[in-house]
């Protein structure tokens, strides 16, 4: 393959200057609980951000990085986020959850020498401090990586106590040394999601611009209520990030406003476009950034990056002001909390009636329009 490609050495002030962050490090995790502050409703999940923010958060932002449906973007984001927030100078730990272990070659370990593996954890073969690799591609970028030896886990664990803690309990040790905790979780809603579930503090949840995408989302949501109401109450839903997206297809653009509309702004303000350059570089072993840190896939992750840790710094400030009002606002957040109901089908039915009861053609698009020709918008 051609095209051009930066290497680690004298690209970081490059990187930075394409940044400009001004960043403060911060502890904005929820490891420790707190006290059950009631357990969310379906309808109340995707508020639930905005309640937790009222407790205090010692400790690292734990992101699982969540969509049961395969080919969504889950692996590729976990990658080029870990890389774009490492660059930025947060501290990163990035957790390879599937046993696939494609976020173990993408960010370029080598399978046979990789020691210790998230299975070790999982199992108490080993601590994460053994398992982790430090400073991979980036000073600031450390990696527990994974094998498909992971897919043993879930039996091993059966008979175990806390086997659904085991991820937490893992993690716990080292959690305080990192800034963000990102976490590629397999495309199941086995009992190894729920061991990275029950150690995250939110959920990020990649959104493939396609139709079928819709429908996967009301199990997800599912699975995180269960998970609130067993081993993790205080999990929350961090964010949509939307991807895949190409701005000629009415589809991608129905998709991206079906989200926003259930969502709301819980959905990233930036997307993911396709881009050829995100689809060769883990087959050299390297995050986007640095493949071809001038593409659009590039910009795009560091554009969601940028926008990350604003919305944490944000949410943080307003926590602090919250804080010192004796906490109020919890009860406002409730009352913006998305409708009841799987969202994958409410959104389609309001797609429908927009539509005036027409539904997606055999070719996949929404009738009554067709694919406009012009340039690529990655921004919707």
């Amino acid at each position: 393959m051609r095209g051009s490609r930066v290497t680690c050495e004298g690209s970081t002030a490059r990187w930075k200057q394409m940044f400009m962050f001004h960043v403060e490090h911060r502890r904005i995790g929820s490891w420790a609980r707190h006290g059950s502050p009631g357990l969310a409703t379906e309808s109340e999940v995707v508020a639930r951000s905005t309640d937790l923010t009222l407790y205090s958060r010692a400790v690292p932002h734990v992101l699982a990085i969540a969509n049961q449906k395969g080919g969504v973007g889950k692996t590729t984001t976990a990658v080029n986020l870990a890389a774009s927030l490492a660059v930025a100078e947060q501290r990163t730990l990035l957790i390879d959850g599937d046993p696939q272990g494609n976020a173990t070659s993408g960010i370029g370990l080598a399978r046979d020498a990789l020691g210790a593996t998230v299975y070790d954890l999982l199992i108490g073969g080993a601590t994460a401090a053994e398992a982790r690799h430090r400073a991979v591609q980036f000073e600031t970028l450390d990696v527990i990586p994974a094998t498909p030896d992971l897919a043993g886990a879930e039996i091993e664990l059966i008979s175990r106590h806390r086997r659904d803690q085991a991820m937490r309990d893992a993690l716990a040790p080292i959690a305080s040394e990192y800034d963000y905790i990102l976490i590629d979780c397999p495309p199941s809603l086995g009992l190894i999601t729920i061991n990275m579930l029950a150690a995250a503090d939110a959920l990020l949840i990649p959104v493939q611009c396609e139709y079928y995408a819709l429908e996967g989302l009301s199990q997800l949501l599912n699975t995180v209520h269960l998970v609130q109401q067993s081993v993790n109450e205080l999990l929350s839903i961090d964010g949509v990030l939307l991807t895949m997206f190409d701005g000629r297809l009415n589809l991608s653009r129905q998709v991206a406003a079906d989200a926003r509309e259930y969502f709301g702004p819980k959905v990233y303000n930036n997307v993911i476009p396709r881009n050829v350059r995100l689809a060769e570089a883990p087959s050299f072993g390297k995050p986007i950034i640095l493949y071809d840190v001038t593409s659009v896939g590039a910009q795009a992750y560091m554009a969601v990056a940028r926008e990350m840790l604003e919305r944490h710094r944000s949410a943080s400030a307003a926590a602090a002001r919250r804080a010192s009002a004796g906490g109020r606002g919890a009860s406002g957040a409730r009352e913006r909390a998305a409708p009841a109901g799987a969202p994958a089908d409410r959104m389609r039915d309001e797609a429908l009636r927009q539509r005036g009861g027409e539904g997606p053609s055999a070719s996949g698009l929404p009738t009554g329009g067709d694919d406009e020709s012009g340039d690529f918008v990655p921004r919707v």
